[in-house]
């Protein structure tokens, strides 16, 4: 029989140990988790805008109210539209990366934006044909 001396490797304290969570860099301003993109100021200006002119039609406008109505409803509905996409795309990369929390978060939240992008076109259809009646 041979003899053979123990095999020696590293202590278990060398050995590198791989991070539990791989975190990567932030890059560009933020405000929570959301970054802060030239598509989402323009999603943000459009939803604001969008409610500011829908409210200001109806306190105010009293002739033509309806056609106001829904171009204002047009506009939201595009809005929650993009946000619903938006979410999509961020589900998805949740989902790759094996984060289910956040992504089952942005399908309840892409879920209710879609619902609501349908009802506001809904709304802009039915303000066109009484417009046109």
């Amino acid at each position: 029989m041979i003899d053979r001396p123990p095999a020696q490797g590293p202590a278990p304290s060398e050995i590198p140990q791989p991070p539990s969570e791989i975190v990567e860099p932030r890059r560009g301003p933020h405000i929570g988790p959301l970054k802060i993109t030239p598509a989402v100021v323009l999603v943000a200006i459009a939803l604001v805008g969008s409610l500011a002119y829908i409210v200001y039609v109806v306190t105010q406008v009293e002739d033509e109210q309806i056609p106001l109505l829904g171009a204002g409803f047009g506009v939201l509905g595009a809005s929650f539209a993009v946000i619903a996409i938006g979410t999509l795309v961020g589900m998805w990369r949740a989902a790759s990366r094996t984060r289910t929390g956040r992504a089952f978060g942005l399908a309840i939240v892409g879920g209710i934006a879609g619902l609501l992008a349908i009802a506001c076109f809904t709304f802009t259809a039915v303000a066109l044909l009484l417009d046109r009646s």
